[in-house]
């Protein structure tokens, strides 16, 4: 299976997000320590979720680690997030990146 769709299956299943986008930017990092040949090394996700609500920002991150610790241990070498709750992404006023948009 796919990182990527590991990654989706996990946070779908444990934070229930209004909106998702997982970005594989390993691309970007070719040379860099941690690479994969194939990709699938480096991450970027915005996660919308109603799980958040009332945690602080260091606390959301955590959690998203914890989800993902055995890819973060074997797979991924990185991954930068933004994690928000609804209230938070309509204050923002801005598209997020393209994804997918979960109904919830």
């Amino acid at each position: 299976m796919r990182v990527h769709d590991v990654i989706e299956r996990k946070l779908t299943t444990a934070l229930m997000p209004t909106f998702l986008s997982i970005i594989d930017e390993s691309d970007r990092h070719r040379g860099h320590a941690g690479v994969r040949l194939h990709g699938e090394s480096h991450f970027r996700l915005v996660i919308v979720s109603e799980r958040f609500r009332g945690m602080q920002r260091m606390a959301r991150q955590r959690m998203v680690y914890n989800l993902l610790k055995s890819e973060l241990d074997e797979q991924i070498h990185a991954i930068s997030m933004q994690t928000l709750t609804r209230d938070e992404e309509r204050d923002i006023g801005r598209a997020l990146p393209t994804s997918r948009a979960l109904k919830g």
